[in-house]
């Protein structure tokens, strides 16, 4: 509701109460407080914005995009439903990020853990660059993070330990470095696993789905081979 519909509310209001003050008298403390209630209660809805346009807007003013991928997207609007790729539920909660090869640069920040009904995160062949936030662990609804062929380094996130839903986790092609986190073992619905082409160390985890990932996953690192539990450390040669 816009001030202008909020003005014309209160007066509304104020117009019916005073009929009960039939000389103009001055309104009571308790009528006063209770139209100013109602007021706020039909007004807040507009002075909230919408937290998932601000986090994709917070990342846009991040990237550089010189062939204007982005240019729909338009922090003004009531929801990010209407940007290009971009993809919504019937809720209007964005499920989908679709910015695969499109030639964008910058770096990824915390806000994109607030799309918290996120499903599909696709970033791949960008120009992408610093660490992979740890924030993208609290997109518990994710199923699909590619980030492949870009120039991410750091470390791979912990917290995509806590990706429960995720089933495609692709992290090729980048600058990445030291071991792969244990804690990616707990990630029963996780099918495709693929490292390949980074700067990674240690040992290659053979615990929960890791046993059946193919050996081109993990090619063109510094890994030293399936782990040999009780023998050496997971992060040996780090």
């Amino acid at each position: 509701m816009t001030f202008f519909h909020s003005f014309i509310l209160y007066n509304t209001i104020a117009t019916a109460t005073l009929r009960f003050h039939p000389r103009g008298g001055k309104m009571s403390p308790f009528i006063f407080l209770s139209l100013l209630l109602l007021l706020l209660q039909f007004s807040l809805p507009s002075l909230s914005t919408n937290f998932e346009g601000n986090a994709l807007h917070a990342l846009r003013t991040k990237l550089s995009d010189p062939n204007n991928v982005l240019h729909s997207w338009d922090p003004t609007l009531v929801n990010p439903c209407t940007w290009f790729h971009v993809t919504c539920d019937s809720n209007n909660h964005v499920i989908r990020l679709d910015l695969g090869n499109s030639n964008i640069s910058g770096a990824l920040g915390p806000e994109l853990g607030q799309l918290h009904h996120l499903q599909y995160l696709e970033l791949y062949n960008n120009d992408f660059r610093g660490k992979i936030p740890e924030e993208l662990g609290n997109l518990k609804s994710l199923i699909s993070m590619d980030l492949y062929g870009n120039k991410f380094e750091g470390k791979i996130p912990k917290s995509f330990g806590k990706l429960k839903s995720l089933t495609f986790l692709r992290l090729d092609n980048n600058k990445l470095t030291g071991s792969i986190p244990r804690e990616l073992t707990h990630l029963t619905n996780l099918k495709i696993f693929d490292v390949s082409n980074n700067d990674l160390c240690g040992t290659i985890p053979i615990d929960g789905n890791f046993g059946s990932f193919p050996a081109e996953s993990f090619e063109n690192n510094r890994l030293n081979g399936p782990e040999l539990k009780g023998l050496v450390p997971y992060d040996f040669g780090c």
